[in-house]
């Protein structure tokens, strides 16, 4: 069975993680939610927050936190946008080393809406991508810049925002399900006739 680490932070897009988390699990993928704090907020007398609280002020309990040893071993690593949320996850430094090394190691790096700006602050060489477009001019001089729902870049896979996200997800799906699963998972979900993916 394959296993997907979605990450989620305060200010993260409700919908870009919901949409993912529950499309992967329908599929049959092993999804695991893990929080980030934001950098300047960790002390050594904070409190890690029991729930990460999203942009629209949706409160998700998550399984776990952050922890580069314990997170090497899922098959993909899943980042969400949501403004604040994105400049959280984009800054963090172990979400920065996670995305070179599952991309090193060959598996599955997904980012939609700002969440694509991890591309940038992980160094990523230069490859066809697409994000929200409020973070258009922080990327189209590193990558290939794209306006396409979903972009897929070897195992880099990248889509626009919100209205996105059952595009992305399945395309995940595909990769990691194949298309046979993919079209299991979406004909229940009943996209209205002429649903353009």
């Amino acid at each position: 069975m394959p296993s997907a680490a979605i990450l989620i932070a305060d200010g993260t897009e409700e919908m870009e993680f919901t949409i993912a988390f529950d499309t992967l699990v329908r599929a049959g993928v092993a999804c695991r939610s893990l929080f980030v704090p934001d950098p300047a907020s960790v002390t050594a007398d904070a409190p890690v927050p029991l729930y990460a609280t999203c942009s629209r002020g949706l409160r998700v309990v998550y399984d776990a936190t952050l922890d580069i040893e314990a997170h090497t071993d899922f098959d993909a690593l899943i980042i969400p946008g949501g403004a604040k949320g994105a400049e959280t996850l984009s800054k963090t430094l172990t979400v920065q080393r996670l995305v070179r090394e599952y991309l090193e190691e060959g598996k599955l790096v997904g980012m939609i809406c700002a969440g694509s700006l991890t591309a940038l602050t992980a160094q990523l060489p230069r490859q066809p991508l697409t994000s929200h477009p409020s973070v258009k001019t922080a990327l189209e001089n590193d990558f290939d810049y794209s306006e396409d729902p979903v972009v897929i870049s070897g195992k880099l896979v990248t889509s626009r925002g919100p209205g996105t996200t059952f595009p992305f997800a399945l395309t995940l799906v595909s990769i990691l399900c194949g298309e046979q699963t993919r079209a299991e998972v979406q004909a229940p979900m009943v996209f209205p006739t002429g649903t353009p993916f």
